[in-house]
């Protein structure tokens, strides 16, 4: 009789366990729904309010600016150098990491005081709805949660039957300026270029975010050119192409500035930043 019991307490407990599986394959699981949830980069945090889970946030890193409800939380520094101990103070339950840009070493620490971390780097448009899911999911907010990632599951797939067909516009999309950098097609904003309709000219290259040099991308002649820079109305970094002419971007006039929180973090968001970068591809198309 007592074994039954116990074996009854037991099934009971295991089923009000909430589990997810990170993205570096870690099972990650709660007794109960997480309470009190740290976001260790500014993605994650738009991806923890995405996932309906906003007021559970407590604690935040340096540019979590969006929503501007996440401005209100209490900040442990940067994505890359975090106050654990002012971490401690504001009791997490679970902390939402980010697999390439936190130090393993301080994510580890994290773990040694008992606090539950969830890595994640949504690499793919599935990817995002896939995380907002998961994270919803040790939440306990599907509702919301599932219904956001629905949302963009379908606006991507519009647009993806919208730009099927397509004429390919060769694109160079500058994710940083010094040193110049780019992305190739397996990074998500190459997915971006892909969807719209765009051909990569740095698609190849083995790196996500590979080095590039000035004279390569005049080499590649790209027809369209787009540049996120440092700010969200801050488009200087293209103006360094208006000095060669010889490119079909600048001889076109088609140098476009796009809001890099919009297609630089993996978010619901990319959704208006993916229709944002068709647009500017579909002018590029227009003065053919």
């Amino acid at each position: 009789m007592i074994g039954a019991a116990f074996a009854l307490w037991q099934t009971s407990a295991l089923a009000d366990q909430v589990c997810a599986t990170d993205d570096t394959g870690s099972e990650i699981c709660l007794e109960q729904p997480a309470s009190r949830v740290a976001a260790l980069s500014p993605g994650a945090t738009e991806l923890v309010w995405a996932a309906g889970a906003g007021e559970k946030v407590v604690a935040v890193v340096s540019y979590s600016d969006y929503p501007e409800a996440a401005l209100d939380v209490p900040s442990v520094g940067s994505h890359t150098r975090m106050d654990l101990e002012r971490l401690v103070e504001l009791a997490p339950d679970l902390v939402i990491g980010w697999v390439t840009g936190n130090p393993p070493e301080q994510l580890e620490a994290i773990r040694d005081l008992g606090v539950p971390v969830f890595s994640i780097e949504p690499r793919t448009f599935e990817g995002v709805s896939d995380t907002i899911e998961r994270l919803s999911t040790l939440a306990g907010t599907e509702g919301e949660g599932f219904a956001e990632a629905e949302r963009f599951r379908q606006g991507i797939a519009e647009l993806a039957q919208q730009y099927e067909t397509a004429e390919p516009v060769p694109v160079f999309y500058q994710v940083w300026d010094e040193p110049l950098m780019t992305v190739n097609d397996e990074h998500l904003i190459g997915k971006v270029i892909t969807l719209c309709g765009g051909a990569n000219v740095f698609g190849d290259l083995d790196r996500l975010v590979p080095r590039i040099s000035a004279e390569s991308v005049i080499g590649a002649n790209p027809e369209a050119i787009l540049a996120g820079g440092m700010g969200e109305e801050n488009r200087h970094w293209l103006t360094r192409w208006e000095a060669f002419p010889g490119i079909a971007a600048t001889a076109r006039d088609n140098l476009y500035f796009i809001p890099p929180s919009l297609v630089q973090r993996p978010t619901p968001r990319l959704l208006q930043g993916s229709r944002l970068f068709c647009q500017k591809l579909d002018d590029a198309r227009a003065k053919r």
